[in-house]
């Protein structure tokens, strides 16, 4: 059975226990914590920055931890008129950091929160900046200007919250999805008729290539037709001319040399018959070398 005693040491050291845990505290290094007695900042050390363990009035004094790192808040997507009456999507974010972290608890009391506020005054920062500009400033011409500007009043609002602006940009600009429709179809049909123009256009330069080219092929057929007869019928002029010089001085021979080549082209073909009398005059050389008759 447990003695009192014991009992009563048991209860005094967990006493213990939970008095040294509640004078302790650990800060991390990417956090910072507000030192509170009864609600109110302790003097002289209500702000922790310095990361590691660190103490406490247990039962007195709270801490409320803080993030001490640079935040991002992304803004949803919101239309935006512009000053040339131009409906525009826009998509802007902002990243902050604690400033001061007391007036942040006192305000806000919350990173949720303070992400909410951050966000309509970011809104309301870019509806009125982008609302005093048009399309082309907005889109291209002078973006880093109102980026700029949107951040200076966005830094103006948030140190209420104790609150610093690091940076604020707007992200993205479309044209809402209605009118980008009707934007890209028109595109579209603009770019479908300049194509068709060039199609149109390439096909008649190649009707009219085709054309010439075909024109050109005839002409030259035609004059390489006539040329080679005429380089043909020069050529059997001058064979002709070539044989009659050759065979003139012996018109014998001539003849002899003419029937072989009759007797060639006749009788190679095998199979060939011929209907023909012995004595007729094609087979004169056969009976005679001189290729006359004989004498009777």
């Amino acid at each position: 059975m447990i003695q009192p005693k014991t009992i009563a040491l048991l209860a005094g050291f967990f006493v213990l226990l939970f008095v040294a845990l509640s004078a302790t505290f650990e800060l991390h290094q990417t956090q910072q914590a507000l030192l509170l007695r009864f609600g109110e900042p302790v003097p002289d050390r209500g702000l922790v920055t310095d990361p590691g363990l660190h103490f406490k009035m247990p039962l007195v004094e709270s801490v409320v931890f803080l993030d001490n790192r640079i935040l991002d808040l992304e803004s949803s997507s919101q239309e935006v008129l512009a000053s040339d009456n131009q409906r525009l999507e826009v998509d802007a974010f902002v990243r902050y950091k604690i400033a001061n972290a007391l007036k942040f608890y006192q305000t806000v009391g919350s990173v949720a929160n303070a992400d909410n506020q951050l966000a309509s005054v970011l809104n309301s920062a870019v509806r009125r900046v982008l609302g005093e500009a048009n399309q082309m400033q907005i889109v291209r011409d002078d973006r880093a200007g109102l980026t700029a500007k949107i951040r200076d009043q966005v830094n103006r609002e948030a140190e209420r919250f104790g609150v610093s602006i690091n940076d604020a940009r707007i992200r993205r600009v479309d044209l809402p999805r209605q009118i980008s429709e009707k934007v890209f179809d028109r595109m579209r049909t603009e770019r479908a008729r300049e194509a068709a123009e060039y199609r149109a256009l390439g096909q008649q330069e190649a009707q009219q290539i085709r054309s010439s080219a075909q024109r050109d092929a005839t002409v030259i057929v035609a004059e390489a037709q006539q040329q080679g007869d005429s380089m043909r019928g020069d050529g059997e002029a001058e064979r002709n001319r070539i044989f009659a010089e050759a065979f003139n001085p012996d018109p014998d021979f001539f003849a002899f040399y003419r029937s072989m080549q009759a007797y060639d082209a006749a009788l190679k073909t095998k199979g060939s018959r011929f209907v023909v009398s012995p004595s007729s005059d094609f087979f004169r050389f056969f009976d005679q070398a001189s290729g006359k008759p004989a004498k009777p």
